[in-house]
């Protein structure tokens, strides 16, 4: 951390951060509540992850206790969660862990994390867009008898382009520019729909349980596969010789790595900080309510949907739907399918609103061009920047294929929590002065323990997962040295002048 203006290191002041909130163009609109930040909590967090990893967790990492993986990656969500409502409380300011990060660490630790959160929010955007693209197309092949042109089906399907993907994103993209209010309004209805599906799955799953299916909960550990080459091997085993197991008790954990990118997305509650009312009270709220909940249904849905049928023969792409097949039950399976395609709508939406309001931070910090961070002058939406990364994502999600993008996604999510649980620790020692509604507890302990368990979910991603993220890091370290750090605001009016 650093005062002088020419240091990479230089911070910009809690103060500071607020009164660019202040200022008419480039200040957004107070409209959400804590019931709003839970919705868009519990609507970005309930997607992909439930309605698919659970069946690929379970079938070659845990069986029946993968819900206990889940639990796992829950607790470690739960001490990013602490450490993001502390900062969210004490700089309610547009950005997640971007701002915080400007706030305690400095410019360029900032400027890093951010260009990691426009990539995991980028990418995470468009494989969510693609993912609805193929549940949309299975459910009018499968209950309409209407079939998508091979050429407009996407990647994954043998196309070129995924058309349904691309629509998808540009309305979403409009929906946003007109108010995070709207967006609010139409999440609260699919995320009904979702949490409607999901308690289905859990109250009639229940009459088709079967014990026998949980022998044994914790099946015998077993060396995972050989044949991966050291690129795909997990960076543990590269760097200390770790072989991570499948099933057994090290097997939970290996599915929690896994799995973990069902929870992601609590983080972006922290990034419409600016646009809640009252952002110290309803800040933490809305994180650790959405993250509660999604925890206890996720793990609701695991234990019926093991019990329900044999770990050994889940379904790796629809688990839910395939479990109620197989107990006769098409019914069910067909309302399933529905939910999780209306469902992973507002994952979409949300990610985009979430990477659309980093990005508006960093330009307004003139890390980035200061005219997108102009906001509509009617809705009070950074519209500039909405359609921009609308549009890039569209084309994007449109060319996408899924494959390695959910571990990239994983990894920018974790280095996110290790820097944010890393802020909280300084800006007490720096700033112990501030309010802070929501104080983190028993710090350094928690913080620490974040830090740690989210570099251990980390050495358990591939090794070209790393080498990816860091080709993408040292774009950033590029880009920020030769535009960001000479356009810098910070760095151009003193760290004591007022903007």
């Amino acid at each position: 951390m650093s005062t002088d203006i020419n240091s990479p290191f230089r911070t910009k002041t809690v103060e500071q951060s607020i009164r660019d909130t202040e200022e008419p163009e480039h200040a957004l609109k107070k409209s959400l509540s804590a019931w709003d930040l839970t919705i868009f909590g519990v609507g970005v967090i309930i997607g992909t992850g439930i309605f698919v990893l659970t069946g690929i967790a379970a079938r070659n990492n845990a069986g029946p206790a993968t819900s206990l993986s889940f639990v796992a990656a829950g607790v470690v969500c739960a001490l990013a969660a602490l450490c993001y409502a502390e900062f969210a409380s004490t700089v309610p300011v547009a950005g997640s862990a971007y701002t915080f990060s400007y706030a305690s660490i400095g410019e360029l630790p900032a400027w890093i994390i951010g260009w990691d959160l426009v990539l995991e929010f980028a990418l995470g955007t468009a494989v969510v867009a693609v993912g609805w693209s193929g549940y949309v197309r299975h459910l009018m092949d499968t209950n309409l008898g209407w079939q998508m042109p091979v050429a407009l089906s996407g990647p994954d399907a043998g196309g070129t382009f995924d058309l349904l993907a691309f629509f998808l994103v540009l309305v979403l993209t409009a929906i946003l520019v007109i108010g995070t209010k709207l967006s609010a309004r139409i999440t609260a209805i699919v995320v009904a729909i979702k949490v409607t599906v999901v308690l289905l799955v859990i109250i009639a799953g229940l009459f088709f349980v079967k014990s026998d299916n949980y022998a044994p909960f914790i099946p015998p550990a077993q060396p995972q596969p050989a044949g991966g080459s050291l690129w795909t091997a997990p960076l543990v085993q590269v760097l200390f010789g770790y072989e991570p197991t499948n099933f057994g008790v090290m097997g939970i954990f290996t599915a929690a790595s896994l799995v973990f990118f069902a929870f992601i997305g609590f983080d972006v509650v922290a990034t419409a900080a600016e646009e809640t009312k009252n952002p110290q009270r309803d800040m933490p709220r809305g994180i650790l309510g959405s993250l509660f909940i999604c925890t206890i249904l996720y793990v609701a849905v695991t234990l019926v949907v093991t019990g329900m049928q044999k770990y050994t023969e889940m379904s790796p792409t629809a688990p839910l739907a395939e479990a109620f097949k197989s107990v006769n039950q098409p019914f069910f399976a067909g309302a399933i399918s529905l939910g999780a395609s209306v469902g992973l709508i507002t994952v979409c939406m949300i990610l985009l609103l979430g990477q659309t309001r980093v990005f508006f931070a960093m330009s307004r910090d003139g890390l980035l061009p200061r005219v997108f961070s102009v906001t509509h002058p009617k809705y009070r939406t950074p519209y500039r920047a909405t359609v921009l990364l609308g549009v890039v994502i569209a084309v994007v999600a449109g060319f996408t294929s899924l494959e390695n993008l959910a571990e990239l996604v994983n990894i920018g999510t974790l280095f996110a929590f290790v820097v944010v649980a890393l802020g909280v620790i300084i800006l007490r020692r720096t700033r112990p002065d501030l309010h802070r509604a929501f104080r983190t507890p028993w710090v350094p302990f928690v913080p620490i323990l974040s830090i740690a368990a989210s570099l251990w979910l980390m050495l358990n991603l591939p090794t070209e997962t790393w080498v990816r993220f860091a080709i993408w890091m040292v774009i950033g370290f590029i880009v920020y040295f030769a535009y960001s750090r000479g356009n810098s605001r910070l760095g151009k009016v003193g760290t004591d002048a007022k903007y």
